[in-house]
């Protein structure tokens, strides 16, 4: 079941604006330790590639905080959402700490994709919930809520309270 959905937009000559103010500073804010070796080692070849990843690892990570529900407050931080690829290069979210105890808690699942293209980097995140018996977080709409409309809206994602 279709916990939350998350998406963002980020325009790299903004990334690239507060690298230029902020420098490693930033960029230490951002990645984690894993991901800060890959922008050093993609930076090193070609800058502007090292800009990149920094913006697709930024945007991935917001449409995560959203798509979780929390935002950018505790357990969800910067750094304890990494965001690696499988060796087929297929992104994958990989959390730490207190953000993984309380994401497998929950018995959530997120799925991610990112690109960029010239002056901006999107992603997209869907988060599932394994087990439908579990309530939804606060926030999330009861599936009754706007069910009138046949296409969709947020009652869309929820299957039909079974009869009392």
């Amino acid at each position: 079941m279709i916990h939350g959905i998350g998406t963002d937009i980020c325009d790299i000559r903004r990334i690239q604006a507060t690298l230029e103010r902020q420098g490693e500073r930033f960029v230490r804010k951002v990645l984690s330790d894993a991901e800060f070796l890959v922008w050093q080692q993609r930076g090193a070849r070609w800058p502007q590639r090292g800009v990149r990843f920094l913006a697709t690892r930024f945007s991935a990570k917001e449409a995560f905080s959203k798509a979780i529900g929390l935002g950018m407050r505790l357990p969800m931080t910067w750094q304890r959402c990494e965001i690696t690829n499988l060796p087929s290069g297929q992104p994958v979210i990989v959390l730490h700490g207190d953000l993984k105890t309380w994401f497998e808690g929950q018995g959530l699942r997120a799925h991610v994709t990112v690109t960029d293209e010239t002056d901006y980097a999107a992603s997209f995140v869907v988060v599932e919930r394994d087990d439908p018996q579990v309530p939804p977080l606060r926030g999330s709409l009861h599936p009754a809520v706007g069910s009138d409309s046949p296409r969709g809206g947020p009652a869309a994602n929820h299957q039909p309270l079974p009869p009392t």
